[in-house]
């Protein structure tokens, strides 16, 4: 069907019509521009939420920074040590990826659609504008042939009348016989001219109707087909173009999906790694003290009089206004590893600080990298080595002599390495030493303190509990001596009188006192209180006048008491 043949009486409908698909072309461009505005947005709004729930850097210290939400607090490596959380990290990276995916939708959309659409719509606007700037310039010629055939027959018309007025004024004259025969003759010749003039009028609009019938007829038949021709081919290719862009819509949705679900692969995977098996362990590995648990609390009889000794394993409360003990671990409550005074600065360099679980990773993570450091240094030394090899067979290619104080400090940054790492090992074999048999790991040993008997482990840890600021006081063998400060700790030994008893303890634990200034104690056993626990983590006990000496605070429930200030009186003689 042509618009041509079926709407030539249609101009005007035609020329609002196709005003009208420009408007529908421009109103979808502006629907595609938005939709991408809500893409990028969605994608930001993603991104933003993945960044939020990130967890964040919250201390200086590269190896040991805590990565945090609000309220929640995690060291770096249990990020990827639990599986749930690993997953919770997989999934915040592949949203990233994913909202990715939504500005690639949008970046899309806006180039082979909106850029496009619009280049496109302001060509049509102009060929629009030509074709029925044509098709008005061809009215407007039919209109002129119009009014110039209607001026012709206007003439000869009028022509025709006043030649017949002439022919019947002739008439009347030539009948008058009153009349001369000049005014006759004049009458005639005036009846000829006009009878010839409306001859020529005659012959005009007869020539002019041909031409408007044949421009007439081109015009209906010629012209305004083939304008109408265009501009039906120009909507119809609006039409088409539209239609295009809409499948372009699908298409850039439809390209992106794969990538998205292999991100929701992704998610779906790390989710299925989540062990919840695995992460209970990895509970265990990271908040296992090390500690013993505290034996059955012995049931105390008060119906009737106790003889009460140094040796027995329960004895009640020695305060003598008679009330009853305190709450089984109120005095320990809360220290995770009382065996040292507290540093309220940076915490130690042996760990000291941490339970013994937990203390014998952390030195195992630093023999770990000062191993590594070695390796590094070592082969940055073999380096040089091979280099100056190389200088020595070809002098032209350098000075051999010009890496060995780079050689010397590998050397002693070595040296240094190895003498970290025998002092880490030294802790770690105490630390080994103390804690109880582990059936999955076996004990962690170096070569140098595989060599050592019990005794070299002994005087570690003897070393370690004597020193509450974490360094060693005692040598060791020459293979594995390493000197460090002495403490002042033997100062509070000084004292010649003995301290009076300000109350009895009672023993919530074995502790084997092993360094000089400290004392063993038996679980359950009872002691006398000379000196209370200053803030250092340390309580001062005495069995007898003979023995006294350091217990860690955690180790002992105290029962203070003022009145009791006789150092040489019986202890079952102190709650009376």
């Amino acid at each position: 069907m042509s618009w041509g043949t079926e709407l030539w009486d249609q101009f005007d409908n035609l020329e609002k019509h196709t005003q009208w698909g420009i408007d529908v072309l421009e109103k979808y461009i502006k629907f595609v521009k938005e939709r991408t505005e809500i893409e990028l947005s969605y994608a930001k709004q993603l991104r933003n939420l993945s960044k939020k729930y990130q967890p964040k850097k919250n201390s200086k210290e590269e190896e040991e920074y805590r990565l945090c939400w609000p309220k929640f607090c995690l060291l770096r490596q249990d990020f990827s040590r639990y599986t749930s959380t690993r997953a919770f990290l997989a999934t915040l990276n592949e949203m990233n990826d994913y909202a990715g995916q939504h500005e690639v939708i949008s970046e899309n959309m806006t180039s082979l659609i909106t850029v496009e659409l619009t280049r496109y719509v302001q060509e049509l606007k102009q060929e629009r504008k030509s074709h029925f700037h044509d098709g008005r310039k061809a009215q407007q010629h039919i209109e002129t042939c119009w009014k110039q055939l209607e001026a012709s027959k206007r003439r000869f018309e009028r022509d025709c009348k006043e030649a017949d007025r002439a022919q019947q004024y002739f008439e009347k004259m030539d009948a008058d016989i009153n009349v001369t025969k000049a005014d006759v003759e004049k009458a005639r010749q005036q009846a000829q001219l006009r009878h010839q003039m409306a001859e020529d009028s005659k012959a005009e609009y007869s020539s002019t109707l041909q031409k408007f019938n044949s421009e007439q007829h081109e015009h209906y038949y010629t012209h305004i087909p083939n304008i109408f021709q265009k501009i039906q081919e120009m909507e119809e290719r609006r039409i088409v173009r539209i239609g295009e862009s809409m499948k372009t819509f699908a298409e850039v949705d439809r390209q992106v999906i794969p990538i998205i679900g292999k991100c929701l692969d992704e998610i779906t995977k790390a989710a299925e790694s989540v062990d919840h098996k695995n992460d209970s362990q990895m509970v265990i590995e990271a908040f296992k003290s090390g500690f013993e648990p505290p034996g059955d609390v012995d049931f105390e009889d008060f119906t009737q009089p106790m003889k009460r000794t140094v040796s027995e394993s329960s004895l009640s409360n020695s305060r003598g206004d008679g009330k009853s003990e305190p709450k089984f671990g109120s005095k320990s409550k809360g220290k995770l590893w009382p065996f040292i005074k507290k540093n309220k600065g940076a915490g130690p360099e042996d760990f000291s600080n941490l339970p013994p679980e937990q203390r014998r990773k952390k030195l195992q993570q630093k023999v770990d990298e000062l191993n590594r450091d070695i390796q590094k240094e070592m082969d940055s030394r073999d380096a040089l080595t091979k280099m100056k090899d190389v200088y020595i067979k070809n002098p032209q290619m350098g000075d051999a002599a010009s890496v060995d104080h780079r050689l010397a400090e590998l050397g002693q940054n070595i040296e240094k390495l190895r003498l970290e790492v025998q002092k880490f090992e030294g802790w770690l074999a105490e630390v080994e030493g103390r804690l109880p048999a582990r059936s999955e790991q076996p004990r962690r040993q170096s070569g140098v303190y595989e060599a050592q008997n019990a005794s070299g482990v002994n005087s570690c840890a003897q070393d370690r509990e004597s020193s509450p600021d974490g360094s060693y006081t005692e040598e060791q063998s020459q293979e594995t001596e390493m000197k460090v400060p002495a403490t002042d700790f033997d100062d509070e030994f000084d004292d010649e009188e003995p301290l009076p008893t300000i109350g009895t303890c009672k023993a919530l634990y074995t502790f084997e006192g092993q360094n000089e200034g400290t004392i063993s104690v038996a679980e359950g056993e009872m002691l006398y209180v000379i000196e209370e626990d200053k803030g250092d983590g340390w309580t001062r006990i005495r069995r007898n006048e003979d023995e006294e000496g350091y217990v860690p605070t955690s180790y002992v429930e105290v029962y203070l008491d003022k009145n009791a200030k006789d150092v040489h009186k019986p202890l079952q003689k102190i709650s009376e």
